[in-house]
């Protein structure tokens, strides 16, 4: 650790965003454990304020439940993306409090309570079929501390839909947007509120979709201001970055 590492420690020790006993740890623990086939990352979460989260797609099974084995000897929360029920079965067989999310397929582990923010993030998405990346969205921002508000099938071809919730997504302090098809709902949201939009371009439409192709050019060519841009299908990278802006503070 250098200087800055140990100051930025010891002053969430002050604020109390990290225990006594955690800092203890950080101290006394190897900048990552190595366990072959993966180094995990101890300071991860001291550096930039959230823990390494285990991305399971690519993985075995035998691997992703080595990594939450080792996990589990912390006192931190645990995030997993990309999981599928298989793998869930084996994770939950060492760790009993795992939780699973069929349609944003993540798995959670909750041992640290975050203090929810009075502030709160809005996950918009255009059609029911969007629905794995909202939820990818909302799990990882839940366990980051969070508070979450769903606002969903509210897509352009029934405009009427958004305008009904209006109230609720220019209360966020910032919008997450999931289109598919041709991508527009970002567009039209960023036209509509003072605060930061994050869209996330979907795999879902027909041919000429291309695969998310589409929906992410279009939404990279908005015409609305304030619209930044994430990859095809990544909700966990869209809810990364809201929930780093909506925990700046006033």
């Amino acid at each position: 650790m250098n200087k800055n590492d140990i100051l930025h420690l010891l002053e969430a020790v002050r604020s109390g965003k990290t225990s006594v006993e955690a800092a203890a740890r950080v101290f006394g623990e190897a900048p990552f454990a190595d366990l072959g086939f993966a180094k995990i990352d101890n300071q991860r979460e001291l550096r930039v304020g959230y823990p390494e989260v285990i991305y399971c797609a690519g993985k075995t099974t035998e691997q992703v439940v080595r990594i939450f084995q080792y996990r589990m000897k912390g006192d931190g929360n645990v995030l997993a993306t990309r999981a599928d029920p298989e793998t869930y079965r084996a994770v939950l067989a060492v760790c009993p409090e795992a939780r699973y999310n069929p349609a944003g397929r993540t798995i959670t582990v909750r041992r640290r309570e975050e203090p929810p923010t009075e502030s709160y993030i809005a996950i918009v998405s255009a059609g029911t079929s969007d629905l794995p990346v909202v939820e990818e969205a909302a799990e990882t921002a839940l366990i980051f501390g969070n508070r979450v508000e769903r606002i969903v099938d509210v897509g352009v071809a029934g405009i009427h839909r958004l305008f009904a919730r209006l109230d609720v997504i220019r209360g966020a302090r910032v919008v997450i947007v999931v289109a598919g098809m041709e991508g527009a709902l970002a567009s039209v949201v960023g036209g509509l509120v003072s605060k930061p939009v994050i869209a996330v371009p979907t795999s879902i439409g027909y041919g000429a979709n291309f695969g998310g192709l589409s929906a992410l050019l279009s939404m990279l060519n908005s015409c609305a201001n304030g619209v930044s841009v994430v990859n095809i299908d990544n909700g966990f990278g869209a809810a990364y970055i809201a929930s780093t802006i909506n925990r700046m503070g006033p």
